[in-house]
């Protein structure tokens, strides 16, 4: 069994910084990718970010690029999520997601892509 424990979410003014963590635990995998979702009230799940894990390969969704970057630490099997310029429209519960499966960069945005999901990290963004 693999388990995704994400950490790093909290409450922050426009304009600021949060770092996400997600760290995987239990088996080992054949880790292929892994992504950022997230969803707010009253919404669908959204893509943010993923990442190739061999060759570092990332996507991003369009409202956060340029802002976000997500990185990766392969011999902690761990994912970052660096928030820069934070707006109240970040605000959600964000997801840390991983697949076994050889997905291409086109599917790194399908939530149905990942078998693996974390328990989720509250992002608030104040205005």
């Amino acid at each position: 069994q693999v388990q995704l424990v994400e950490s790093g979410g909290g409450e922050v003014q426009a304009g600021g910084s949060l770092r996400l963590s997600c760290a995987a635990a239990g088996r080992t995998f054949s880790n292929v990718a892994m992504g950022w979702f997230r969803q707010a009230p009253g919404k669908e799940r959204e893509f943010v970010a993923a990442i190739a894990w061999i060759l570092g390969t990332r996507d991003y969704a369009d409202s956060v690029r340029g802002r976000f970057t997500i990185s990766r630490d392969n011999a902690k099997n761990t994912v970052y999520l660096q928030m820069n310029s934070l707006k109240p429209e970040d605000t959600a519960v964000y997801y840390c997601a991983a697949t076994e499966r050889r997905i291409t960069i086109r599917s790194f945005g399908i939530p149905r892509s990942y078998e693996y999901w974390g328990q989720g990290t509250q992002v608030t963004v104040s205005s």
